[in-house]
């Protein structure tokens, strides 16, 4: 069943305005991709730095689309059981003793060794059956009768064998339990896979996926999320403090700041009821945006030329 039907995304415009109303600062490269994606039925590959809003995409896709945001979080060792499902081992445990209980009930009226095995295997298909299937992020979103966005977020840090798996899912939209049979998607979700290219992905997942990059944004878009997400914050304050982000980032740093943490220092400079962005306070509040002291170090020698830069 195709994924879902939704006016929202009959246009690129509609999609921009729609992900801007919920806080989403959507470029129209962004809106066009998630268009795409949506009336072919792709998943969208998000690449890009760390906090650049790869994840919140997914999330405001959801929201925008008022369907269910089902995150799988992907690390070293991920397997199937995790992912897809399990059985809920405690509670066939729990079965077998009140079948223990009522054994004699159960075995009542049967004659010999055979006639009691044969009802004792009348239970056999219980024990594995949709009552005790405890499903998993992948299983729960093929399982969501109104469609769900499906987050699989930071699938490079996932082994290269549960990624072959993961293409099976994608490319069916079906799993097999042994024990129950096939399950297929009662409604296609909306994907997305991000990834913070720590390992290259698999030519054979990219054909599958729409490639989406978000870069560090231009200054003119930084302005206007911090102006969304942090509306408080003055339009001159915003200006100075996007100026010396983007003069930041051109540093040899451990870690460049993101959109998330500029986001955070609007906030802070909104919180100490600042009214310019000067050296003092840049000093004081720099671990907000910096994650490494030697980062912190590098910027505070360069504080006073960005300072100046960001004033003009």
């Amino acid at each position: 069943m195709k994924l879902h039907h939704n006016k929202k995304f009959e246009t690129i415009e509609h999609i921009q305005k729609g992900f801007g109303d919920a806080g989403y600062v959507c470029s129209r490269q962004i809106a066009t991709t998630l268009y795409l994606a949506y009336h072919l039925d792709k998943p969208i590959l998000v690449e890009g730095p760390a906090g650049v809003g790869k994840t919140e995409l997914a999330k405001i896709a959801a929201i925008y689309l008022d369907i269910p945001l089902i995150r799988l979080q992907c690390y070293e060792g991920l397997d199937e059981s995790k992912a897809l499902y399990e059985w809920k081992y405690g509670k066939q445990l729990l079965y077998t003793q009140i079948l223990k209980d009522k054994l004699s009930d159960v075995l009542k009226g049967a004659e010999g060794l055979a006639a009691s095995m044969s009802k004792l295997h009348q239970y056999d298909d219980i024990f594995f059956s949709n009552h005790f299937l405890e499903p998993r992020p992948l299983l729960n979103a093929i399982r969501q009768k109104e469609g769900a966005v499906l987050l699989v977020d930071e699938v490079d840090k996932s082994d290269q064998e549960f990624e072959a798996f993961l293409l099976e899912i994608l490319s069916d939209f079906q799993v097999s339990v042994p024990e129950i049979g096939t399950i297929k998607a009662l409604s296609q979700p909306f994907v997305f896979l991000t990834s913070n290219n720590t390992r290259e992905m698999s030519e054979a997942l990219k054909r599958r996926c729409l490639h989406l990059f978000i870069p560090f944004p231009e200054p003119k878009l930084e302005r206007e999320i911090i102006r969304v997400r942090v509306p408080d914050l003055s339009e001159d304050l915003r200006g100075r403090l996007v100026s010396f982000i983007q003069q930041v980032r051109n540093l040899d740093l451990k870690k460049l700041p993101s959109v998330s943490e500029t986001i955070d220092w609007a906030r802070v400079l909104v919180l100490l009821h600042s009214s310019q962005l000067d050296q003092d306070l840049i000093r004081d509040t720099l671990n907000v945006v910096l994650k490494f002291e030697e980062d912190i170090e590098i910027v505070r020698e360069r504080l006073y030329d960005f300072a100046e830069k960001a004033l003009k």
